[in-house]
């Protein structure tokens, strides 16, 4: 498949186990889509985990989760929501059982190393964005980068990762939908680290794709792959868009952190206050 007709990239239907098909596609491209995997009800679920665990949080009067920065705003009725949340699924019993099912654990074989995992207690954890298009938002966008941008920073080795993103709400190009760039999961070290500016950089690319998924879909991309977020056309409740991504680590595990709020925040988490959140108005 060449770059003209990756753009009409093919959908999946999960099953007990990936085909060859399936495999031969994330190995070449870095990402892979899956429809229908979580039900309308199920997606309700994992809503109204997010939303009692951000009522929690607000109450908390934390500004951290283990040390990685909450990102709060303002939705279009001027109330405060949480729009980037570290660690969603040790707030929320509901999230934490989606995180433990088996048809997200199997994403895990999607990797050769035997370390895999669903990793709820590592890095950033479970992270729920919540992406509004309103006046005192502050999450709208997300400009281009990668996520092993984290695994650099620790100072070890880059092992392979994957994002396991569920999706709660339509995405598309008019609501601030996925942009991936295929095939640069297999970059150098260098590619990771210089081929476009972190976060700054919110312009399309000539070679990106459009992710299209509906509530319910499953969308992995491979930790070194570029992509970025644009912002919707719509405003306020209408480009409201909820995603919930699931890590999946490999090397050695790190040491569970605690939570509160005095843990030290990684540098790499000091680029993203460079991102143009709240660039559209």
């Amino acid at each position: 498949m060449d770059k003209a007709s990756i753009k009409d990239y093919p959908r999946f239907k999960l099953g007990s186990a990936f085909t060859k098909e399936q495999h031969d596609f994330f190995n070449k491209h870095g990402f892979v889509h899956f429809t229908g995997v979580f039900s309308t009800e199920e997606v309700k679920e994992l809503i109204e985990g997010y939303e009692e665990a951000s009522k929690k949080l607000i109450a908390s009067k934390d500004k951290m989760v283990n040390g990685i920065p909450v990102i709060f705003g303002l939705d279009e009725n001027g109330h405060r929501i949480v729009q980037r949340f570290p660690y969603t699924s040790l707030w929320s019993d509901r999230i934490h059982q989606m995180a433990i099912d088996p048809r997200l654990q199997m994403f895990k074989n999607l990797l050769t190393q035997k370390t895999a995992r669903v990793a709820e207690d590592e890095r950033d954890g479970v992270v729920f964005n919540h992406y509004v298009n309103s006046k005192y938002s502050k999450f709208k966008q997300m400009g281009w980068h990668t996520d092993s941008l984290r695994e650099i920073f620790f100072g070890k080795k880059v092992y392979e990762t994957l994002n396991i993103g569920i999706y709660m709400d339509n995405s598309s190009a008019i609501n601030g939908g996925l942009r991936i760039l295929p095939g640069t999961h297999k970059q150098t070290l260098f590619g990771i680290l210089f081929k476009k500016m972190y976060y700054r950089n919110t312009k399309a690319d000539k070679d990106e794709v459009l992710v299209v998924a509906s509530p319910g879909d499953v969308v992995v991309h491979h930790g070194h792959m570029w992509h970025r977020v644009g912002h919707s056309e719509h405003k306020d409740g209408t480009s409201r868009r909820r995603i919930m991504y699931i890590p999946v680590l490999c090397g050695p595990k790190q040491k569970p952190k605690m939570n509160g709020n005095n843990k030290k925040t990684p540098i790499y988490h000091h680029f993203q206050s460079l991102a143009k959140f709240d660039k559209v108005g």
